[in-house]
């Protein structure tokens, strides 16, 4: 059984709720050569109609050619176990890279490295395939950099035209992953496992974010923008 800790319905137009949401800024690449600039302004996050319009732009800004937002929850809202929902319309088009996804405090708290630290994604897609959904886990012995991530993708319908829950349910000896409420993979903890094979065992924060090009993203078609990462709920839940 699980009971409720926070959620967010999107339910007042305008800005994301500062006291659930960081827009953080930058456009550094983000370890992967991504496109985009984050910004904090309201043309690239907002809230309408209930429901968090992530929006990429094809504008020239600082030193790239497309802005977007990533939103998250550090410092605000922290999560350790239990069950985290994300009910998202995906957008489509070659170039974009949405994701739903965590990362531990200490990348930030104590700067304990990446992959090291460890990250768990929720949902990722690129456009360049499209309706194929991946879920992953990356630590230090199992990550994307040396392309040992434990990781399953799968074909998903009506991503693009209505709103899909993504979901994990996370405990000290695994995580498991569903998709509108059907079990789609589960990772499991090894017995004599460290922090370099399961560093998913302390606080985390949510993030979500609509990243472009990139190494995994590729080649940007610029015909497609503006291009939104919709999100109607998020629910995150411990258990009883």
């Amino acid at each position: 059984m699980y009971k409720l800790v926070w959620k967010d319905e999107f339910k007042v137009d305008g800005k994301p709720d500062e006291n659930t949401w960081n827009l953080e800024t930058g456009g550094w690449g983000f370890g992967n050569q991504e496109s985009q600039y984050y910004t904090n302004d309201l043309k690239n996050a907002y809230i309408k109609d209930g429901v968090l319009h992530i929006v990429a732009l094809r504008e020239d800004y600082e030193n790239k050619n497309y802005t977007s937002a990533k939103l998250t929850t550090y410092g605000k809202k922290s999560i350790q176990y239990g069950k985290i929902v994300v009910k998202a319309k995906l957008p489509k088009g070659r170039g974009t890279w949405p994701a739903i996804w965590l990362l531990p405090d200490s990348i930030q708290k104590e700067k304990e490295p990446w992959p090291l630290c460890g990250e768990i994604d929720i949902m990722e897609h690129v456009g360049k395939d499209p309706f194929i959904i991946h879920y992953s886990l990356h630590s230090e012995k199992y990550n994307h950099k040396i392309n040992t991530q434990k990781t399953h993708f799968e074909r998903i319908e009506n991503i693009y035209d209505k709103f899909v829950n993504y979901e994990i349910r996370w405990d000290e000896q695994s995580i498991e992953y569903y998709v509108d409420g059907i079990k789609r993979v589960e990772f499991k903890k090894e017995t004599n496992d460290s922090n370099k094979e399961w560093p998913y065992n302390k606080p985390y924060y949510l993030i979500l974010n609509l990243a472009i090009g990139g190494t995994w993203g590729g080649k940007i078609d610029d015909s497609i923008f503006p291009a939104i990462l919709k999100i109607s709920s998020v629910e995150v839940y411990e258990k009883s």
